[in-house]
């Protein structure tokens, strides 16, 4: 047994997360109902989905949904985007009135309906603009800010050593780097050569992420990387027992058996319980859909029962489709 780095405490700014393995901002995936569920099996730290800088946009239903944080293990992290260092300000400032105890600044998300507003990981394009909004949301709020981000915009012009050094000058409290460009989007494989000469070029916490899908890929970025800490984002779909199974690796050299049937039915039907109650019937049945196709991807049949599924337009009606499908399904 041995306490590995990545499972001990990790101080950002003030706060202080339990443990180094961090569940990566997801649009549409990272709510409050997974955060928590993330964090139950073992996540030190869940970061929210992005939230707009859009002063407009603030009391939309999709946001409010978004910036609940009730009941949730601290610290609480919000991460905004946009590209005016006004509205971003303002923004920090809301999301901490709301509860946030970290602002996350995102820089990173290739979506194209985020980067034609110059949003995400477009910003990468103007340094000046990173500069000032890194500056303005530090200045905005009293407590850490963070920043989410890329290697750069475009491939043979990756310049974040640059914008990493501007985010400690700034005051940023953590940077976490996606080991891709823009232009990969989610292409090819993450690259993480430059990730280890931020990380011995700066002294705030620098947080790997990018194709850490298994307990081994995560001690071997580590490694590689010597960061700070490690995010996971999409292997936890349809996976969230990925933290506990890496935090398990790193303690004791062994993997984990895959959860049984009888352990995945109980996570799901959990879970879509959590999403119900939190959404409420529309919305729930609908969000919970996503899930349900991630959990059962590697079930025997589970294409009939995913096209069943989709066609129940009420929790109850879907709840117990999945339960009858869990109760007799058999891995592939």
């Amino acid at each position: 047994m041995c306490n590995h780095p990545l499972l001990t405490p990790l101080n950002i700014g003030d706060q202080t997360i339990a443990n180094r393995i961090i569940v990566a901002p997801m649009a549409g995936v990272t709510d409050k109902p997974f955060r928590m569920l993330a964090k139950s099996f073992g996540a030190g730290h869940a970061v929210s989905e992005m939230m707009t800088s859009d002063a407009t946009l603030f009391a939309h239903h999709k946001t409010l949904y978004r910036a609940n944080f009730d009941g949730e293990i601290a610290p609480i992290s919000a991460q905004i985007a946009g590209s005016d260092p006004e509205k971003i300000a303002e923004a920090a400032r809301y999301q901490v009135a709301n509860g946030a105890q970290i602002v996350d600044i995102n820089m990173g998300c290739p979506a194209k309906k985020v980067c034609k507003k110059l949003a995400g990981s477009a910003l990468l394009k103007d340094e000046d603009l990173v500069k000032r909004l890194l500056d303005a949301t530090v200045n905005a709020v009293d407590v850490p800010v963070t920043l989410k981000t890329r290697l750069g915009y475009a491939n043979g012009e990756e310049n974040i050593l640059r914008v990493a050094q501007m985010a400690e000058a700034a005051g940023i409290a953590m940077i976490v780097i996606h080991g891709r460009t823009r232009e990969d989007k989610y292409l090819g494989s993450a690259r993480y050569e430059l990730i280890k000469e931020v990380k011995n070029l700066l002294t705030i916490p620098v947080i790997v992420n990018g194709d850490i899908d298994s307990p081994q890929k995560a001690k071997q970025v580590y490694e590689q990387t010597g960061a700070d800490g490690i995010m996971i984002g999409r292997a936890g779909q349809g996976q969230p027992w990925i933290f506990r199974d890496i935090a398990h690796y790193l303690e004791t050299g062994e993997i984990l058996p895959s959860p049984t049937m009888d352990e995945l039915k109980e996570i799901v039907l959990s879970h879509l319980q959590e999403i119900y109650a939190f959404y409420g019937e529309y919305s729930g049945c609908r969000i919970a859909r996503k899930h349900i196709a991630w959990y059962t991807s590697g079930i025997a049949n589970s294409n009939a029962f995913r096209q069943a599924m989709y066609e129940e337009d009420t929790t109850a009606g879907q709840f117990n489709v999945v339960a009858q499908f869990l109760k007799t399904a058999e891995f592939d």
